[in-house]
């Protein structure tokens, strides 16, 4: 016996008209039938008795009718009070070095957004979900690392990367602002593999599609001022990446759009696949259902092959 058993049952009781309870319920004639069948076999009484002109209640349909009333309202109190203590318990979110800038906004009256102090990178974001140590995330994840963990994952947005150039690299084309081709950009990559790795990864197959150069450091040269040092050093336009700095852009250095392709980073809103409570895919639906689309010509914008959204 089902619930749903019971309120086909208590609506068949209440119309006295199989015609009529399946449309107020929205399925079909027979499909209400046979459920109602079911219902009495697994119950082994009769519930209705039913001709062609008319349906009437058996004596034991009537003594089942209030008792079937009151256990779909304590069904549906149940329901209540499981929601209102879902939304009550805090969503932990974590993210990597960015988040819309309404991000408590957004979910305010869904869910008590708590995010995650510790700001680590993408694939550790992605591991403290999967063990549950947060419910959400935003990072960057393969699909492969994704179906490994068993996570979800809905776009929340993306960084079109560019480069960045001083005033002494002109040997790749014209310098100051302007564009300038993927396979004449600098990527660097970094031997600290626990902070950097999905960068790496990331950089590596950039540079194999469109013949960029990769340069190896190991002096976590990626952001800061140690960056816009390894950017005068190679006298080469030096892609960026994704992780925010702090750091002033020197006057003696330029950003320049990347072209032919354009490099995007995409950021993702990683949930665990089983996770049960509504206060999470309530958030999960606030914060990714009016996103702008990411750009859908890869001869023109480049991402990794196991990107989530190629």
């Amino acid at each position: 016996m089902e619930l749903r058993q019971l309120r086909y049952f208590v609506a068949v009781a209440e119309e006295l008209n199989f015609g009529r309870a399946a449309a107020s319920l929205h399925i079909a004639g027979p499909s209400l039938s046979q459920q109602i069948k079911a219902l009495e076999r697994d119950l082994g009484i009769r519930l209705f008795d039913r001709d062609r002109r008319s349906v009437t209640l058996t004596a034991s349909g009537e003594a089942l009718l209030a008792p079937a009333r009151d256990l779909l309202q304590q069904a549906d109190e149940l329901r209540r009070s499981a929601a209102g203590l879902s939304k009550a318990e805090p969503v932990r979110l974590g993210y990597v070095s960015w988040h819309p800038p309404d991000l408590i906004t957004r979910v305010s009256g869904i869910a008590q957004l708590r995010i995650d102090a510790w700001v680590m990178p993408s694939h550790t974001q992605a591991a403290r979900v999967a063990d549950g140590s947060i419910d959400l995330a935003i990072a960057w994840s393969s699909a492969n690392s994704l179906a490994e963990l068993d996570l979800e994952a809905r776009f929340i947005g993306a960084d079109r990367l560019y480069a960045v150039s001083s005033g002494s690299s002109g040997s790749s084309g014209s310098s100051g602002d302007s564009p300038v081709r993927a396979k004449d950009v600098v990527v660097l990559v970094d031997a600290d593999l626990a902070t950097w790795s999905s960068w790496n990864a990331y950089a590596e197959e950039f540079a194999q599609a469109t013949g960029a150069r990769l340069e190896y450091i190991d002096d976590g040269g990626l952001t800061g001022p140690a960056f816009y040092e390894h950017v005068r050093r190679l006298r080469r336009p030096v892609l960026n990446n994704p992780k925010r700095t702090t750091t002033p852009l020197p006057p003696d250095v330029t950003e320049r759009p990347v072209t032919d392709p354009a490099p995007y980073w995409t950021w993702s809103l990683i949930s665990r696949r089983s996770d049960p409570r509504t206060a999470v895919h309530a958030t999960i639906e606030a914060l990714t259902h009016d996103v702008p689309p990411l750009c859908a010509n890869l001869t023109t914008c480049w991402l990794p092959a196991d990107d989530p959204y190629r």
